[in-house]
């Protein structure tokens, strides 16, 4: 009798311990699969740079050093290995893509052009979907943290080899520039 109930413990055990196992795993793919969401979107905004930069070279050929600093900054996005190395290649592109709209308000004739236009309109909508995107993954990644975080699985987590994982954050300057008012000017 007392053997059928050590054996009843611990079938409850392990069954409790499968149950926090598989917990852990499917937020970890939750957050992987949100991190593919923004690849996608990573991706379109990518593809956009060269004609970007093309459009912009036209008009502005003099700021070279700012369209080589983007022409880099996606490089490095694109070649990055890791999440978190993507993470921040991303953060840096998105700071020298910010930088490439700066000269472009130097060029009235570059932000009439109907190409410029265009491939703004494009990327806007990319940003917008990015920053939706970012956003389910900051909460699938919240998720996840607080679950290793969490008693009993955090006896478990550590042992099984899960790992607190990074935010998609943004910059500091980046956030500094959102948090500012858009100037409105009337001509």
């Amino acid at each position: 009798m007392n053997l059928w109930i050590v054996l009843g413990i611990a079938v409850l055990l392990g069954l409790f311990f499968i149950g926090i196992y598989n917990r852990l795993v499917a937020l970890r793919q939750n957050r992987a699969q949100s991190f593919a969401d923004i690849d996608v979107q990573l991706k379109q905004r990518s593809d956009l740079v060269p004609q970007l930069v093309e459009t912009v070279k036209g008009y502005a050929s003099h700021e070279k050093q700012v369209l080589q600093d983007v022409t880099n900054a996606r490089t490095a996005a694109q070649s990055a290995t890791t999440t978190d190395a993507r993470l921040q290649a991303e953060n840096t592109l998105t700071r020298a893509i910010g930088g490439l709209f700066a000269v472009a308000e130097n060029y009235p004739d570059l932000k009439a052009n109907q190409s410029f236009q265009q491939l703004m309109g494009e990327l806007s909508d990319i940003e917008n979907k990015l920053a939706a995107a970012r956003r389910y993954f900051n909460n699938a990644t919240s998720e996840y943290n607080t679950a290793l975080q969490q008693f009993p699985a955090s006896l478990i987590a550590g042992a099984m080899g899960f790992q607190p994982a990074a935010f998609f954050e943004v910059a500091n300057d980046q956030r500094a520039a959102m948090e500012k008012a858009p100037e409105v000017k009337f001509n």
